[in-house]
């Protein structure tokens, strides 16, 4: 800002993310009033100073420009972009900002008002405080307060202390301070005073892990690596204690986040009423605030869904818990039932949320009454979609298909992690046999966390314990029946991979013919991690791809192609983006991804639409280059020089010499022209000769119960 500040008037946005003091904030603001330019958008990153004290002595034509775009940490993987004009901001640059945050940068939008730390860390820090209160008079220690704020009520696993270990406890306290600074007159805010342990754990520099040690300090052990917890009263760290609370164990038997929140809340253990005391303070305050904070209940819940990764914003917990039930309950223990749910029970409605001829419906706080949830630009919603029953052509447990209208189809996979079964193979089937029918595109998309982890492992596992190996070969020839389905359909086909898509979900994406990926994709081909090789098609694809892109005829080594796609395969490598995920060639040049991953399914949409305009034509199968001996021979070579170094098991060698003959073809001549089925037919038997290796039989077993890879 010293030597460079004159550089600022060549760019369109300006974004500033000093300190949060605003003695700084105002001086770099006053500099950069002397070299704006016409139409440039200045904004503040701040978490919660207010506009007005920030835009204290500027121009005028600064204040039109200016907004705070509040980025929540770390902004890459989280997706909170809370837009806050100040009151004479243009709509255009208020606009100009929100468009930037979704299409460019993959935010999710949600608009604030200038008020003291905005929507999300208002309601989040004054709930962190009620916790950390909780803890010093209740009882409770950190292991089982981290149980009861986790996945147990719709909340990230790490729970609160553990998500003050990762921001800073110094950020905790600055956050608590200004919050309490700016509302003395909120008591809900005025009467949380961070506990003496806050003080203790900052004298001793215990601020997670800025510093190494927080609530949790990680310790070498000859073991390995163990995770201790601080005791609050000695300030001491001990080891971690499983908290025995009931409510736990019915929350581990609910996968219904609404169920399971709202039996937890309601269970009379010790946890349950812990529980039911910062859940009922929250859902109080968030509504008390409304519409101070917010003009509606929709921002409110995405800023805590985007900002905190809860499953549920607070209004959406309300109706989990019924409104009706919850407001007798609150006047039951003498606390407040706030003014907009008892005008909505007056309204005779039950809940904030419904739907109404096949839409979505909100509850408008001004109008007092139950209105569509207005469609967002660029995005289809998967769930609102569902609302009408007509949209969901065919079902099973595992998966849907859908009609996106215009012509284009979705295959959704629905089930746990999106692992692939044979039930999801069938309706596959069943979905391209209609869109054949009644459908111009498909797609191959869903809005989980994960497009597919990838086979379910469990039930090969089972399969290999009873020798069922016809079953098994049945099975891999079905899977990779539809790859090739996929790959040389009638119409056009658009993989839509997103957050983990390893394995079969891998090899679906592989044989479609475009892929939209989300910017956050995680693709790979995993199996030989846990002994195996892909078998979904995966082998077949790869031993294509690595030459396409090289003529027949051309003399050149293709050695090295082929070796970067032996690896990709036998590290079991996988992308940490879309991005990576063309660099390593599991995307294709042609291929594309949304930033935004709300707008993915649209565009993949668009994509498909597209195709079809300009006369998009099935593929035709071609023969198929293989590398045969020769390929064979250079693995081979390299395989054993890393066996003898000991950097591979020789189960790794072994492994890693049936995948190089799937890849290239078998012991057959170099350059000799092969089909596809030819391919897939050595890609099966390799599987099924690895499936009754032992060693991959324990490989398989400690995956499933660890998580983790064996090398034996």
């Amino acid at each position: 800002m010293e030597d460079d500040v004159d550089r600022l008037a060549e760019v369109d946005w300006i974004l500033e993310a000093a300190p949060e003091r605003v003695d700084i904030k105002q001086g770099i603001y006053e500099r950069i009033d002397k070299i704006l330019k016409p139409g440039q958008i200045v904004s503040s990153n701040t978490s919660g100073i207010s506009i007005k004290q920030m835009m204290e002595g500027r121009s005028e034509e600064l204040k039109k420009n200016f907004l705070v775009t509040h980025f929540f940490n770390p902004p890459r993987y989280m997706r909170l972009y809370e837009v806050v004009p100040g009151p004479e901001t243009l709509p255009e640059v208020i606009d100009r900002a929100a468009n930037i945050g979704k299409f460019i940068l993959g935010k999710g939008v949600v608009y604030a008002k200038d008020t003291p730390n905005f929507i999300a860390n208002r309601i989040g820090v004054a709930e962190m405080g009620r916790i950390l209160k909780a803890v010093g008079s209740g009882g409770y220690n950190i292991d089982e307060v981290d149980a009861l704020t986790g996945k147990a009520i719709g909340r990230p696993k790490s729970g609160t202390f553990r998500m003050i270990d990762i921001v800073g406890l110094d950020t905790l306290i600055n956050n608590s301070a200004y919050l309490a600074s700016q509302l003395k007159d909120d008591p809900a805010v005025a009467g949380l005073e961070l506990p003496d342990f806050i003080q203790k754990m900052k004298e001793k520099n215990l601020r997670g892990e800025k510093t190494g040690a927080g609530f949790y300090k990680r310790v070498k052990t000859k073991e390995g690596k163990e995770i201790l917890t601080l005791n609050l009263e000695t300030m001491e760290y001990g080891p971690r204690q499983k908290p025995s609370f009931p409510c736990l164990a019915t929350a581990k038997a609910v996968d219904d986040v609404a169920a399971r929140i709202k039996a937890v809340a309601n269970s009379q253990d010790k946890g349950g009423e812990l529980v039911w005391d910062i859940l009922s303070a929250t859902l109080v305050y968030a509504a008390r605030n409304v519409p101070e904070i917010s003009d509606d209940i929709l921002n409110v819940d995405r800023a805590m869904k985007w900002g905190y990764n809860w499953e549920l914003g607070p209004f959406e917990i309300w109706d989990a818990l019924g409104v009706e039930e919850t407001a007798k309950r609150l006047e039951g223990d003498g606390k407040e039932v706030p003014q907009i749910v008892r005008d909505l029970l007056a309204a005779d409605l039950q809940s904030f949320y419904g739907a109404e001829n096949g839409k979505p419906t909100y509850y408008n706080v001004h109008a007092k009454k139950m209105e569509p949830i207005p469609e967002r630009e660029g995005v289809i919603e998967i769930p609102h979609l569902k609302i009408d029953p007509t949209n969901e052509v065919l079902r099973n447990e595992v998966a849907s298909l859908l009609d996106l209208g215009d012509g284009v189809a979705c295959i959704e996979f629905h089930c746990k992690m999106n692992t692939i079964s044979n039930d999801t193979v069938r309706l596959i089937h069943q979905s391209l046999d209609k869109v054949e029918q009644e459908f111009d595109a498909v797609l191959i998309g869903n809005q989980g966390d994960h497009f597919s982890a990838g086979a379910n492992l469990l039930n090969l596992v089972l399969a290999v314990e009873e020798e069922e190996w016809d079953e098994i070969e049945r099975y891999i020839a079905e899977f990779q029946g539809t790859s090739m389905r996929f790959k040389y359909f009638s119409k056009p086909v658009i993989g839509c991979p997103h957050g983990l898509s390893l394995g079969g979900g891998c090899e679906f994406n592989l044989h479609s013919h475009r892929i939209r990926a989300a910017a956050e994709t995680y693709m790979g081909l995993v199996e030989c991690g846990v002994g195996l090789i892909p078998g979904g098609g995966g082998v077949k694809e790869m031993a294509i791809r690595f030459q396409e892109h090289i003529p027949y005829e051309m003399d050149v080594d293709r050695i090295p192609f082929l070796q970067k796609v032996f690896e990709l395969i036998g590290m079991a490598k996988v992308s940490g983006s879309a991005r990576e995920a063309q660099i390593m060639g599991l995307l294709r040049p042609s291929d594309s991804w949304s930033m935004n991953k709300d707008c993915q399914i649209h565009d993949a949409k668009q994509i498909a639409l597209h195709m079809l305009q300009e006369g998009w034509t099935p593929l035709q199968e071609k023969p198929v280059r293989v590398m045969g001996s020769e390929g064979l021979a250079a693995i081979r070579v390299g395989l054993r020089n890393m066996m003898v170094a000991g950097w591979i098991s020789e189960y790794d060698h072994h492994l890693g010499d049936k995948l190089a003959y799937a890849l290239c073809g078998g012991e057959i001549a170099e350059g000799t022209m092969v089909s596809e089925n030819y391919l897939i037919e050595r890609e099966r038997e390799v599987f099924l000769h690895l499936c009754g290796q032992p060693k991959t039989q324990e490989r398989i077993r400690h995956t499933l119960k660890t998580g983790k890879p064996l090398r034996n």
